[in-house]
């Protein structure tokens, strides 16, 4: 099928061997806690995909990271969720370079990444059910030269394999209010637990379990005071959520790809039926695609996040029909008589479990499709 042949070969150019690897694995194997995916993936240098070149990394942009997301998603998808984890965290830190720099966050844990192929989680409030996206999702308390952190993240990718956590935090204030921060915590630092979380088969070799912080400290230097107004997003949010949306959705844009790549390989069914579920799939590609040309192209803003957004939530809707298509077009025998398919259209729900909600988006894209900034709760 060449729209996903030509995402492998985007993934041979970025990470050579790491999809034949991948494809020496049985896929229950894969997708299974203790998975081999992500050692092939840090051996052929996949932390540093996204990273400029300037700072020691591969330097693909938006788009092309999308293509090799899309192709590990049809191979491993629970490699593709977790290591998204990774890739929005440090495109946003690198993104902003000279602010990361002035804000005095340690840069040489930074450039560790690419160099030392360091894995990077997210700790952000994704999958805190009522909790906005932009909320805090630790607690700090003043101490000398820094701050200690309590709270947890959970579910939370790489939670096993991360070498470094970024997380946000709510920073007491000098008027008894807080302020928003970002952290960067190493995976060794005293409090940092990992505990049992994930119950459910699907995507189980993503590492989503609680990550939990006690009396953790943090040094001063290892922070990044948000300077938005509450409700607002700054620079870093805003990149962070662009790369995340386009990452995440090109994630089951891979995993819809590889039931729909069999059921055209296999003529199944009719050639219209084939056809409709090629369709519904490449709206999707497309619709995603379309934003991160933009976003390659310097477009970083408050209306590029709208509109990935709305990429995301049409790309899912596209997504859902072309699997539904593919698997009805491969039938209960293939279905029973291979694990592949239910692993794969499974994990392919996940799409709909991302923030922000489509409840929690209606109301603030309306009033930015009227001419206001797209705030988010």
């Amino acid at each position: 099928m060449r729209p996903l042949e030509a995402a492998r070969a985007a993934c041979e150019s970025f990470l050579p061997g790491l999809l034949d690897r991948l494809a020496d694995v049985p896929l229950p194997e894969l997708e299974a806690p203790g998975s081999p995916a992500l050692d092939h993936f840090r051996a052929c240098g996949g932390p540093a995909l996204v990273i400029p070149k300037e700072y020691g990394g591969y330097g693909a942009d938006p788009l092309e990271a999308m293509a090799v997301t899309r192709a590990l998603a049809s191979r491993a998808p629970s490699l593709a969720v977790a290591t998204t984890m990774h890739h929005f965290s440090v495109a946003t830190l690198f993104s902003l370079a000279a602010s990361v720099r002035s804000s005095g966050m340690e840069w040489a844990l930074l450039e560790g990444v690419a160099e030392q192929r360091l894995l990077v989680a997210s700790g952000f409030a994704e999958g805190r059910p009522g909790q906005g996206i932009l909320s805090p999702t630790m607690t700090a308390r003043k101490a000398e030269g820094g701050y200690l952190i309590d709270g947890a993240k959970k579910p939370c990718s790489l939670a096993h394999s991360m070498d470094l956590l970024t997380a946000s935090a709510a920073l007491p204030t000098d008027d008894g209010g807080s302020q928003m921060a970002v952290l960067l915590i190493p995976r060794q630092t005293d409090g940092l637990t990992v505990h049992p979380f994930w119950a459910s088969r699907a995507l189980a070799g993503a590492e989503s379990d609680e990550v939990r912080l006690t009396d953790v400290f943090v040094d001063e230097q290892l922070l990044m005071p948000n300077t938005a107004d509450p409700g607002e997003l700054d620079d870093l949010q805003t990149v962070g959520l662009i790369w995340f949306e386009l990452l995440i959705s090109s994630c089951y844009l891979g995993m819809v790809s590889a039931l729909v790549e069999r059921a055209v390989d296999g003529r199944r069914g009719a050639e219209s039926d084939r056809a409709r579920a090629l369709i519904r799939l490449e709206t999707a590609a497309q619709l995603l695609e379309g934003v991160a040309r933009r976003v390659r192209d310097g477009e970083t803003g408050n209306g590029a996040l709208a509109q990935a957004l709305a990429a995301r939530y049409g790309a899912q809707d596209a997504l859902g029909d072309a699997r539904d298509q593919a698997v009805e077009l491969l039938g209960g025998t293939a279905f029973m008589g291979s694990s592949d398919i239910s692993v794969l259209a499974a994990a392919s729900h996940g799409i709909g479990f991302h923030p922000p909600s489509r409840t929690s988006f209606t109301g603030p894209y309306l009033e930015h499709v009227a001419g206001a900034p797209l705030r988010l709760a």
